[in-house]
């Protein structure tokens, strides 16, 4: 459930209308609901009141360090990828044995810079990575605690850029040879402390059985490594869990920690979950007005003032966002249309093929479920600055990241030759 609705005929972010933030603040603009970003972490964490847990909520997927500190206020560890993401969790108040690191491809810096604030654990995603953690905590007279990625060969059954837990991704290791880096870590890699398995299979999952097949495997692996004398003390099962963008019914939050309870019994560790999309997800809008409309050939066009360069999703993954008009149409009529962005690039669009209301060049419209993989995915692209933020709590609103402006855009830039 989500605080974004219709008043009468106005649409409402909670207690404020949108019409009213997008002209104090102008388009494109993200808002995001305050109440509904705690509303869906206390859905989640409480699903898994019964036993010892730590949500780290993933900050890829909405990091404005508002949102993180909404988060953190409740209680929520911060899931990172990146020494940047490592800035913004510390920024937003979060407690450094309340951060996990994930990751593909860490620097050695960004390493020594985790090991430096004493995070709860890197998840690791390869043997090189593993020795390089040894190495750096060893040069700096520290112990780097760590959790393997296991890749378990489980279909997520989601989209292939962001399915994870297959032989052919690029994530983890393959849980025999998982097995077999472990034990040569217990041996000789003394600066680390073996303290956990972490299992992330995909993002955008509706379904509970590929969960469950990844939760067998990995428990089969956490007692393989207990009668190896490696105490293992936390289980990452990743994130993933999925929203309803359009006709999607993914199970409920406490359905899911149902079932994952029921399958980590016996196993003795503390839960670990990395969710994102399904906390920030619906939380969050973008607001954008119409430029143009137009017609060719039979094909009608509604330009706005968002693009592909605030919202990839759509050009990227081909993913469907609800668009509502910001006043309530008076009539049912409907056309199709493609909704469209100034970019220079047939790739950019919004919706395709969409029934929408009559619309008209400065008319407001709310891109719905734009609060994860939103801005935290927009650019520059044909130098566009990047839309402001806003965060709404009851009937005020915040600007929490100003519009970006033209100076924005060059700086750091330097003319090669000046005079």
């Amino acid at each position: 459930m989500h605080f974004f609705d219709y008043r009468g005929n106005r649409f409402y972010a909670e207690g404020v209308a949108v019409e009213k933030i997008a002209s104090d603040v102008g388009t494109p603009c993200y808002v995001y609901s305050a109440k509904t970003l705690v509303r869906h972490y206390r859905a989640f964490d409480g699903a898994f009141s019964g036993v010892p847990h730590l949500v780290c909520y993933s900050a890829k997927a909405n990091s404005n360090i508002s949102v993180l500190n909404t988060l953190i206020k409740e209680g929520s560890g911060v899931d990172i990828v990146s020494g940047g993401e490592l800035y913004r969790a510390l920024k937003a108040g979060a407690e450094p044995k309340r951060i996990v690191y994930s990751g593909v491809g860490k620097r050695e810096e960004e390493i020594e810079y985790a090991i430096s604030k004493g995070i709860l654990m890197f998840n690791v995603e390869s043997p090189e990575e593993l020795r390089l953690i040894n190495r750096t905590a060893k040069r700096t007279g520290k112990r780097a605690p760590v959790a393997i990625r296991v890749n378990p060969d489980v279909d997520p059954k989601t989209h292939p850029y962001i399915s994870t837990g297959l032989r052919q991704n690029k994530f983890g290791i393959e849980s025999g040879q998982a097995l077999k880096e472990y034990v040569y870590a217990k041996r000789y890699l003394k600066n680390l402390d073996l303290v956990g398995v972490d299992c992330h299979i995909g993002s955008q999952i509706t379904q509970l059985s590929p969960f469950v097949d990844a939760m067998k495997k990995t428990g089969r692996l956490i007692a393989t490594l207990r009668n190896e004398g490696i105490d293992i003390r936390y289980l990452d099962m990743g994130g993933g869990l999925g929203i309803t963008y359009s006709e999607e019914a993914p199970p409920h939050p406490g359905k899911y920690g149902r079932e994952v309870i029921r399958e980590a019994e016996g196993l003795g560790v503390t839960l670990i979950f990395e969710p994102g999309r399904v906390i920030a997800g619906n939380a969050g809008i973008l607001l954008a007005r119409v430029l143009y409309t137009k017609e060719n050939g039979g094909k009608r066009f509604v330009i706005i003032d968002a693009a592909m360069n605030d919202l990839a999703r759509p050009s990227l993954y081909g993913s469907y966002h609800a668009i509502k008009a910001a006043r309530k149409p008076k009539t049912g009529e409907e056309f199709e249309v493609d909704v469209v962005g100034p970019i220079c690039e047939s790739g950019d669009f919004l919706a395709r093929s969409r029934e929408l209301p009559p619309l008209k060049s400065g008319d407001l419209l709310a891109i719905m479920s734009t609060g994860a993989y939103g801005f935290t995915m927009s650019s520059n692209y044909n130098s566009r600055p990047r839309a402001a933020e806003v965060m709404v709590d009851g009937d005020e609103y915040s600007v929490v990241r100003e519009r970006e402006t033209y100076r924005d855009l060059v700086r750091g830039e330097k003319l090669k030759y000046s005079t």
